[in-house]
């Protein structure tokens, strides 16, 4: 396959249950080369998205295709795609590597492929270390380890980060990071939006099971208009508190004393201080983060219909 048939593509999925419209005419793109986060309130359909692009739950219509073919008709699907949609599960006295070996052997894929991706994920150490004294966060590496283990084009991961230390948490953003840098193309679901905002480079947003904004991270970000807020600093902040009020700015004083100003952008502050002789020490533009522009992309979107 060539890096330009790697994308995936959902048209217009759509799962009804009887008292429920799980995912309603979804339709997204996942491009080759790049981390796209899959984020959506809980009851938002994100799981029952993924298990209809893989094959375990059947659309009512829609499709979901992995260069241009359904992951059902792939030609030995663990060569395709790589899915990890809950912490491993394995023989309780069966050790790490063993695991791997069994997948192996079932899917005729070469005895080093194990050692290999279980080298890949830092359990190496691990390898003989029997199932039932993996820690959480040992068992999502595992599991990414059998996602790796046919060399996948595609990696789908939902909730990775689970069970994870911060130490932890960085490891698998820099994984994730080269993975898609060697041109694979990796679709992670997660509620973790400060960790989704440093590792994706595009965002998937979904509410009520239907698309609310799809893009570079950095444009959806870019796209809101919301309030604008400066963080500012002086010596005078009383007499500089007042001059923004006149200017019908809202102010508020932070814990560490700098203000807080709604209303007016950093070049009117600037001016403004400088006409009433106020000095200042700090003036910085903030805009919002993926949180604040998750809640109010997803305000009053119920997840569960």
């Amino acid at each position: 396959m060539t890096a330009a048939s790697e994308e995936i593509v959902v048209s217009h999925l759509t799962k009804h249950y009887r008292q429920l419209r799980a995912v309603d005419n979804l339709s997204f793109t996942v491009r080759p080369g790049r981390v796209t986060g899959f984020l959506g309130p809980n009851g938002a359909g994100k799981t029952t998205t993924l298990r209809m692009m893989l094959g375990l739950v059947r659309p009512t219509s829609g499709t979901a295709t992995f260069s241009g073919v359904a992951y059902t008709d792939l030609d030995q699907p663990i060569r395709h795609v790589g899915a990890v949609l809950e912490a491993s599960s394995a023989h309780k006295g069966r050790s790490g590597i063993n695991h791997l070996r069994v997948i192996c052997a079932s899917a005729g894929l070469p005895r080093q492929a194990a050692d290999e991706a279980l080298a890949r994920v830092g359990l190496s150490p691990a390898a003989k270390r029997k199932f039932k004294g993996y820690s959480l966060g040992m068992k999502q590496r595992l599991g990414i380890a059998a996602a790796l283990l046919g060399d996948p084009r595609v990696l789908i991961l939902d909730e990775p980060a689970n069970g994870l230390d911060p130490e932890g948490i960085r490891w698998m953003r820099d994984l994730l990071k080269s993975l898609a840098a060697e041109g694979r193309t990796v679709l992670v679901s997660s509620h973790l939006l400060g960790e989704m905002q440093q590792l994706a480079d595009d965002v998937v947003i979904i509410a009520a099971g239907q698309l609310i904004r799809q893009g570079p991270v950095e444009e959806v970000l870019g796209s809101m208009s919301g309030v604008s807020h400066v963080r500012v600093r002086t010596p005078k902040p009383a007499e500089l508190s007042a001059a923004l009020a006149a200017e019908q700015a809202t102010v508020a004083t932070l814990p560490d004393e700098a203000l807080m100003v709604t209303g007016l952008d950093a070049a009117r502050i600037g001016h403004i201080a400088f006409t009433a002789g106020i000095e200042l020490h700090e003036l910085t533009g903030e805009r919002a983060d993926l949180e604040q522009v998750f809640l109010q992309l997803t305000a009053g979107k119920a997840g569960i219909r």
